[in-house]
């Protein structure tokens, strides 16, 4: 269990929310922000160029709540994408003490703010990124049970084979953020994945609460994280094959080299390694493979990637995109779910 130590309630967080086309399930993530024991936080939300009357419940929740706590982006309208759009709210509110990613049709559960402060300011002005368990649950909030439990020790470079923070209970302190709102940005990734592994590389702290803080609403219009069972979801990998797994981790690993000043000692080492097995043969390969803290969470996740590592061949990658995210459009449909 995670300890519990002293924090100041006057600690302002500022809850980042990317609406599209949300009028089913917004009023109850609305009404869970109002729910939170830390009173203290500002919503800034910008809409992806909503149709339905997203716009009007947002518009409503401004007035009840006055709009200095409900704050619309000025970028609001054009259609990003959910990762370009939440990249855009965060670097609106660089210097805000701490941040939350918000989606917009789960439930938070009444100490998500407390608790993710409570462990942040243990962690001092360093660098410090909070995530959770979750309860997952259907469309209707019914058929709770717990999200899996990461068990192996997070950070770098185990962030590029897999993604333990989950949009929709990230947290992040100031420092933290200036260093993900001042990244590079490779083109396809996720908000919350690509938050991770900068804050893991530039030697954050990441902090994995195994308390569940959010109600994860599973319904058939999510992107990402779909109500499937363990055994679809693999088969579901095996017949993707490892072209796009291998290609983000070609795209995460390239983008981080470009900025390896700003990581540290044993993260810039360790990336030359990953790099050496990503772009050599068998030989470097299997070194990579060596690194201890260069795995996935289980044993058969690991077998797998291991294998995808060995045998992948992209001779072709498609160019980077490193214009800072904000600024580039990506072709999404929709708000995605962290996997």
């Amino acid at each position: 269990m995670l300890p519990v130590v002293p924090h100041h309630p006057a600690t302002t967080v500022a809850i980042l929310l990317s609406t599209y086309n949300g009028e089913r399930f917004l009023h109850a993530q609305l009404n869970s922000f109002l729910a939170q024991t830390h009173e203290n936080w500002v919503l800034h939300w910008r809409d992806d160029g909503s149709t339905d009357e997203t716009l009007s419940i947002m518009g409503d929740f401004a007035l009840k709540i006055g709009a200095q706590r409900c704050i619309k982006s000025t970028s609001s309208g054009p259609h990003l994408g959910a990762a370009r759009s939440f990249l855009a709210l965060l670097s609106e509110t660089l210097g805000t003490e701490a941040v939350a990613f918000a989606d917009q049709d789960d439930v938070w559960l009444p100490e998500k703010l407390d608790n993710a402060v409570t462990l942040l300011e243990a962690a001092g002005e360093a660098p410090a990124l909070y995530c959770a368990r979750q309860y997952l649950v259907d469309e209707n909030l019914g058929g709770a049970h717990l999200s899996i439990l990461h068990d192996h020790q997070p950070g770098f470079p185990a962030c590029l084979t897999q993604n333990i923070a989950n949009g929709n209970t990230l947290v992040m302190n100031a420092t933290a953020a200036a260093l993900v709102a001042t990244s590079g940005y490779p083109a396809g990734s996720v908000h919350d994945w690509w938050s991770y592994i900068v804050v893991a590389a530039c030697g954050g702290r990441i902090i994995f609460d195994e308390r569940p803080q959010v109600l994860y609403r599973l319904h058939k219009h999510n992107l990402i994280g779909r109500a499937q069972p363990l055994h679809l979801r693999a088969l579901a990998a095996l017949q993707r094959g490892p072209m796009v797994y291998m290609t983000m981790m070609h795209r995460h690993a390239d983008m981080l080299e470009e900025q390896a000043g700003r990581l540290t000692p044993q993260a810039r080492q360790d990336l030359r390694l990953v790099q050496a097995g990503l772009q050599g043969g068998l030989s470097a390969k299997l070194a990579a493979l060596r690194c201890p803290r260069f795995r996935r969470r289980t044993l058969l996740e690991n077998l797998l990637f291991r294998w995808w590592f060995v045998t992948s061949r992209l001779a072709a990658r498609p160019a980077l995109q490193s214009t800072p995210a904000w600024t580039v459009a990506e072709p999404k449909a929709q708000p995605r779910k962290a996997g």
